[in-house]
């Protein structure tokens, strides 16, 4: 009987990471496509596009699992969006993952 529930606790444990990996994220339509080089600055200065932005008050920087990370673990290479404000300072950025670079590479510049 325990070996038919571990296998249903297993079953629903596979279906759900699966069904984690097909949701799209949103994302806003006012974000630029860019390439975040980490590790070269400290906070909060972040180098996107070849240029040092520095990072808002508040800003958040999103992982390809939609997870919140902080500056010092930020990859060392990454295609990314991004959103300025109104101050010129990066408010949010957003790691893609492949499929999701591969989505905004088809639809054209931004």
């Amino acid at each position: 009987m325990r070996r038919w529930a571990w296998t249903g606790i297993l079953a629903v444990a596979i279906a759900s990471a699966s069904h984690a990996q097909l949701i799209q994220r949103q994302f806003p339509p006012n974000s630029q496509l860019g390439v975040l080089v980490g590790g070269q600055h400290p906070f909060p200065l972040v180098q996107i596009n070849n240029k040092v932005l520095r990072l808002a008050p508040g800003g958040l920087i999103y992982d390809g699992h939609n997870r919140t990370i902080l500056h010092n673990v930020l990859p060392e290479h990454a295609h990314v969006l991004f959103i300025v404000d109104m101050n010129g300072d990066v408010g949010r950025i957003f790691i893609l993952r492949p499929d999701e670079l591969a989505r905004f590479e088809r639809a054209g510049p931004r």
